[in-house]
């Protein structure tokens, strides 16, 4: 996908949704890094499921200590990997009082050393909170990098530098929102939804599949 195919690629994107929103549930930072930590391999309906009770009773790192580990997964259990969930964000609970005064910090090496807080959910926290434009490859943005040619890679992270290379400076805080989006609803794993699709006409994918008919 060349320059001025992916300027189209994200106006398109960008005129049917101007403010892209996260789909988890949040109203602090901390809560939002508990979501994102909680969402590994799990969907974000059910995270918000789980945190809606969680964040009823417990919303800060003194809160979520205070519950303790049997506290914590039973309020979590209902999540994929919720027993090293659980440890991971008690951890990080502790870390977070113990080096950051209870919140959550804005550097990307602190939060890459909170336990269960890779380079993704690290990547997350700063575009979504502190409006960096960074780029949390998941596996929707590493099938349309891939698929659609705008930034093609054999890893997360290569797909991720190639996205911060190529997208244009004005689209890049709410990139990754329209490509979690169009991946999750429309350019689907196992059967893209092409038909409906608004940017097929600057995708290698789409445009591939024309000519294949023609």
């Amino acid at each position: 996908m060349n320059a001025a195919q992916i300027e189209r690629f994200f106006a398109t994107l960008k005129a049917a949704n101007p403010a892209p929103q996260t789909e988890l549930e949040f109203s602090s930072v901390f809560e939002l890094l508990t979501a994102v930590l909680l969402s590994a391999q799990a969907t974000d309906v059910g995270v918000n499921k789980a945190t809606r009770k969680l964040f009823a009773v417990a919303n800060t790192p003194a809160e979520i200590l205070a519950l303790g580990t049997e506290g914590l997964e039973a309020h979590i259990k209902t999540i994929g990997l919720y027993r090293s969930k659980a440890k991971h964000l008690l951890q990080t609970c502790q870390m977070l009082i113990d080096l950051h005064g209870g919140e959550v910090p804005r550097s990307r090496t602190d939060l890459e050393a909170l336990p269960g807080v890779g380079r993704k959910t690290a990547n997350v926290v700063l575009n979504v909170a502190f409006g960096e434009p960074t780029m949390a490859v998941d596996t929707h943005i590493f099938r349309v990098g891939n698929r659609t040619g705008l930034a093609p890679g054999k890893t997360p992270l290569a797909v991720e530098l190639g996205l911060l290379q190529g997208v244009p400076e004005a689209y890049l805080v709410d990139a990754h929102h329209w490509l979690i989006l169009h991946g999750r609803y429309v350019c689907q794993a196992r059967k893209p939804l092409c038909n409906v699709c608004a940017v097929i006409q600057e995708c290698d994918y789409g445009r591939a599949l024309k000519s294949a008919v023609a």
